[in-house]
This record gives structure tokens, C-alpha cells and sequence, in this order.
């Protein structure tokens, strides 16, 4: 099934209906590669839903959801539909399965990610908002990222450094 080009025209589809991301990160090398494991459908998109974002995320084994991070500005929040992964925050890591939930409030500071360390796919929705002004830190790696004037995140060294 194609998806129509006009989201105002949806009413109801299928989740995997959506195509994939066609480009599965917009993280710079060498950090890119370390997400190759994950795969977004950006449902959110498909309905032209401009206030948060919805996707439907598939992990699989030995992949992890994203670097770990934590925004200033935007709420995060992801409920698992399938698999078991290893949530990672600055408390510790908390072992996940379908059924359960975990929300990031914006400004806490509590870095996070999910790691598949299963032999099994991990699927889950990640829901987020799109405020404006909103930066990334990145405790573990040498990575800030803030959004531009174009919407789009823009990546840069700790230092400053543009990648």
C-alpha cells in the first residue's frame, strides 16, 4: 500500500504501511554506524502532525536506540510493544518488556537509551514534542546537538567544532 502524498487525507493506516526513514540517522560519523541496528517509520509525518512526533522503532539485536542523551527542551517518551531491551539512564539500567513505559521530561538532565542485548527484535513507539530551541547533551560522547533555524538538529564538538 502507498501512503497518500496529502496527510489531511488519512484517516486511519496501517503502522507499517509508513516506509522506513530513508535515512536511518542524521547523527555525523563516526557516530551514525553506531545506530545501524535501528530502524524508524515516522507515523507522526505520515498524518502531518506538527506539534510532537510519533515513531514506530525496531532494534535489533546488539543495536541501541539512539546515543545516549538528554534534551533541555522536549519531552520524550516510549511505551514497548515487543522484545526486551536494557534501558540505560544515569541511575542505572532497568531491564524493559512489552506492556512497559518510560518518559524523559525535558530539562531533568537523565541521559538515556535503550540496548537491545536480546537475540530477539525489539520494537516500541517513541513519542517526542518538536519545541523550538531545544539542545542535546550527550554525557558519553564527544557530540552537542541543537535544533537550527531550519528545524533540522546541527551537530558540533563539545568544543564548538562543527562536524
Amino acid at each position: 500500500m502507498s501512503i497518500d502524498p496529502n496527510p489531511q487525507n488519512l484517516a486511519a493506516i496501517a503502522a507499517t504501511d509508513v516506509a522506513p526513514r530513508a535515512k536511518p540517522s542524521n547523527y555525523p560519523e563516526p557516530f551514525a554506524s553506531r545506530v545501524s541496528g535501528r530502524q524508524k517509520r515516522a507515523l507522526g509525518e505520515a498524518f502531518g502532525l506538527r506539534n510532537f512526533g510519533v515513531n514506530l522503532t525496531r532494534l535489533q539485536p546488539g543495536a541501541i536506540s539512539a546515543l545516549r542523551h538528554s534534551h533541555s527542551r522536549q519531552d520524550e517518551f516510549i511505551y514497548i510493544l515487543e522484545g526486551h531491551p536494557v534501558l540505560v539512564t544515569d541511575q542505572g539500567e532497568t531491564p524493559l518488556e512489552p506492556g512497559m513505559c518510560a518518559g524523559f521530561r525535558a530539562g531533568s538532565g537523565n541521559a538515556h537509551h535503550l540496548v537491545n542485548r536480546g537475540d530477539e527484535l525489539v520494537v516500541y513507539l517513541e513519542v517526542g514534542d518538536r519545541t523550538r530551541g531545544d539542545s542535546v547533551n550527550y554525557p558519553d560522547d564527544d557530540l552537542a546537538a541543537v535544533i537550527g533555524p531550519d528545524g533540522g538538529w546541527q551537530f558540533a564538538h563539545k568544543d564548538g567544532r562543527s562536524y
